[in-house]
């Protein structure tokens, strides 16, 4: 019997009724030989970590542009976050903690330059409009491996589309990440805006803290710790009442401490104003484009080819092309 068949053996036996099981998967889009070792989950999982896109995470901004500190979270950081929260819940589940590691790992590949202020900025200016999470799908199924895509499971490209928006996703484990999400963002945002001075952790509102928890650590295991006490044995996942109303106000606080306006925004304008002239520019000069950008441009069209390019790219990148085409050079 192959190891592949043994683990999907075990799945069968210690899985809730309500987890996904990779037996079952709806498969890919292109039919593969299956692997002697690995389900198709943890092959999705190992494709995501190998990808080109999951290695610019880490120089993509999560709240702060360009910290001078070591220890404020990235894109990447915030993915290995979520992914650790995600597992813990799915294992007290007996959720099928490949698939939601997978979903986890996957969730922001599509995340732009300079975090939200590259989305809204980009979301303005193209016509096609831009949604992180679409994008995310788009380049697990298009942009990888030299445009021929990852080839992942239906579940796996189910659980990234949906992990925000006003969609569910379809699995339990696509659910659990969308929860993850938010735990960690909120959580570590709270810790980074700290260390940079934009807020003290006394600021928190009290009828929050006096419910999920005075500290970070503290707030991330009772949220998590709540989370899995009101969905054990149920066919949804969910927070008591009064855990999502306190996530909600610590949400809304930070949006009007941190997320808008503070000084961990000053230099976003500068941002969305680069992406801006980036974008625009490369549109009236496509030739400026790596070569298998160019070859895109007959099957995707110009403007959807330059929107993945842009859209790609790390801060560092981005700042570099700008200096490129803006900047005069030394001499």
């Amino acid at each position: 019997m192959h190891i592949r068949e043994y683990f999907e053996d075990i799945e069968e036996k210690l899985l809730s009724e309500f987890a996904c099981l990779s037996r079952k998967s709806k498969g890919r889009d292109r039919e593969e030989k299956q692997c002697d070792i690995r389900t198709v989950f943890q092959r999705d999982r190992d494709r995501i970590i190998y990808s080109k896109a999951f290695r610019r995470l880490k120089h993509k901004t999560q709240v702060f542009i360009s910290p001078e500190g070591d220890h404020y979270r990235t894109r990447l950081t915030h993915t290995l976050e979520v992914s650790q929260i995600a597992r813990t819940i799915a294992r007290c589940l007996r959720l099928n903690e490949d698939l939601t590691e997978a979903i986890a790992l996957g969730h922001d590949l599509g995340h732009t330059p300079f975090g939200h202020a590259g989305e809204r900025i980009l979301n303005r200016i193209s016509s096609f409009g831009f949604k992180h999470n679409e994008q995310s799908v788009r380049v697990v199924e298009v942009l990888e491996k030299d445009r021929k895509g990852l080839n992942l499971t239906w579940e796996v490209r189910d659980g990234i589309r949906c992990h925000t928006g006003e969609e569910m996703p379809s699995t339990l484990e696509g659910q659990v990440v969308r929860f993850a999400d938010k735990i960690a963002y909120i959580n570590h945002d709270i810790e980074d805006a700290v260390r940079g001075g934009i807020i003290k952790e006394e600021d928190l509102p009290k009828e929050c803290t006096e419910v999920l928890g005075k500290t970070s650590s503290l707030r991330i295991n009772n949220m998590i710790t709540n989370i899995i006490i009101n969905s054990y044995g149920k066919n949804c996942i969910c927070m008591s009442p009064e855990f999502e109303e306190c996530s909600k106000l610590l949400r809304d606080f930070m949006f009007e401490n941190v997320y808008i306006g503070s000084a961990a925004k000053k230099e976003e304008s500068k941002a969305e104003l680069m992406i801006e002239k980036l974008f625009l520019y490369l549109l009236k000069n496509p030739r400026l484009l790596p070569e298998d950008s160019q070859k895109a441009i007959e099957t995707e069209g110009l403007e959807r080819t330059v929107l993945d390019y842009v859209a790609g790219m790390s801060d560092r990148y981005a700042v570099k092309k700008f200096q490129q085409i803006y900047i005069p050079a030394p001499w």
